[in-house]
């Protein structure tokens, strides 16, 4: 198995064990996902959005937003960074902070989706519900 598959099929099973609510089982896998990430010879965007992912999974706001922040020097548009910091500031209970993570991605996702960015397709349905709930969010007045 090639360093990015064992990265993915980890970062699968820590995703799938968390929307199952099995914290112990994500407890158990975190740390291997997390390491087969560090093996891996090139970052990409998409394989920083996993470990941005993985970081919330196990609790680390902070770890999550900067993988964010790490994209954003290389693309300062690319959505995942829009996700990662929405979610992690949800996690944070800063809903300023959220709403405006929301706010960003609809202002950039036209454009971004016009790149046709093959990560873009891999996590689409996340990125469709993504947009839902932020326009939801942004539609609403601020609290």
């Amino acid at each position: 198995m090639s360093p990015d598959e064992r990265a993915n099929r980890l970062f699968n099973r820590v995703m799938i064990l968390t929307e199952a609510g099995k914290q112990d089982s994500v407890r158990f896998f975190l740390p291997m996902a997390l390491g087969a990430y560090s093996q891996l010879p090139a970052v990409d965007a998409d394989a920083r959005y996993h470990i941005g992912l993985l970081q919330l999974a196990g609790g680390n706001a902070a770890a999550a937003l900067a993988q964010a922040d790490t994209m954003q020097r290389s693309n300062p548009t690319h959505l995942f960074i829009f996700v990662l910091r929405a979610h992690a500031y949800q996690q944070q209970g800063n809903t300023q902070q959220e709403r405006r993570a929301y706010a960003d991605f609809l202002r950039q996702e036209p454009a971004e989706m016009a790149k046709n960015r093959p990560e873009y397709g891999e996590h689409s349905d996340a990125l469709t519900n993504f947009k839902a709930a932020a326009s939801r969010v942004t539609s609403r007045p601020a609290s």
